[in-house]
């Protein structure tokens, strides 16, 4: 437990001057961070079956080319470059024939780079652009998945009885989901109407903030059962007492990718 807390220390105190700073900083580590984590993925796939070498060195190129084309736009929109997706499953599902060797690399592990590059390419691509468009709603996020992860965590090891998911996640209860959805709700409610907006409909700020929260809960449970079907415990070790970037971020890119069906609404 105090490793976990140092660690977190730690970490807010590296990455809280970058993300008030932004710009080509912040950019920048988002980009290195995006490619730990596909690192992580790669890892954990590699558990049970070895990634070709080709076939790695081609995901961390393709995964730059989504992540850096338009990263200072202001769009809400998220755009990728129709040359960029054909060559994307080009590059990933011709070497199947090539190999000719399903032990080595076939359609599943093709489509599993594939669903990974685009999966992280584009939450942490949204990510920075939250970002570049404005401070207080990419806090606004980070406030309702941290809030949410303490008070889960919490709450479900102080009266935690009914499991959630045991084949998933044997630690998850619902008393941990339920005490982590009610503080994650009245803590970014409170955060959005105190500093981003006074007058926004109270009702419609609670409702997508109980969807975010919720989400961003089975965002977690998503990655653990990533990580139950490859027998990992973590994705990493970079965090002591966390473990890797993707068992950090698993809520966030999950509360990204739902808050930008609400962007143009909040």
């Amino acid at each position: 437990m105090t490793k976990r807390v140092i660690s977190a220390i730690i970490a807010l105190l590296i990455f809280i001057p970058i993300i008030l700073k932004g710009g080509w900083l912040f950019n920048f580590v988002s980009y290195l961070i995006a490619l730990i984590g596909l690192k992580e993925f790669i890892d954990a796939k590699s558990k049970k079956k070895e990634v070709p070498f080709l076939i790695t060195l081609l995901a961390y190129i393709f995964l730059s080319l989504i992540i850096l084309v338009d990263v200072t736009s202001s769009s809400t929109l998220f755009s990728l470059d129709y040359r960029v997706l054909a060559a994307l499953f080009i590059a990933f599902l011709l070497p199947v024939v090539l190999y000719h060797d399903q032990k080595k690399y076939s359609v599943t592990d093709a489509f599993y780079i594939i669903g990974g590059l685009l999966f992280l390419g584009i939450s942490m691509a949204l990510l920075i652009m939250l970002r570049y468009i404005d401070l207080k709603i990419f806090v606004f996020l980070f406030t309702i998945t941290i809030t949410t992860d303490i008070f889960a965590y919490l709450t479900g090891m102080l009266i935690g009885k009914h499991k959630l998911l045991t084949e998933i996640s044997p630690n998850k209860t619902w008393e941990g989901l339920i005490g982590g959805t009610i503080m994650g709700v009245f803590v970014s409610v409170m955060f959005y109407h105190t500093c981003i907006d006074l007058n926004v409909s109270l009702w419609l700020l609670i409702s997508i903030c109980i969807f975010l929260s919720l989400l961003g809960q089975f965002g977690d449970l998503v990655f653990s059962a990533i990580k139950r079907y490859f027998g990992v415990k973590d994705f990493g070790n970079i965090m002591p007492g966390h473990g890797g970037i993707l068992d950090r971020l698993d809520s966030i890119i999950f509360v990204v990718l739902g808050f930008v069906f609400f962007i143009n609404i909040l």
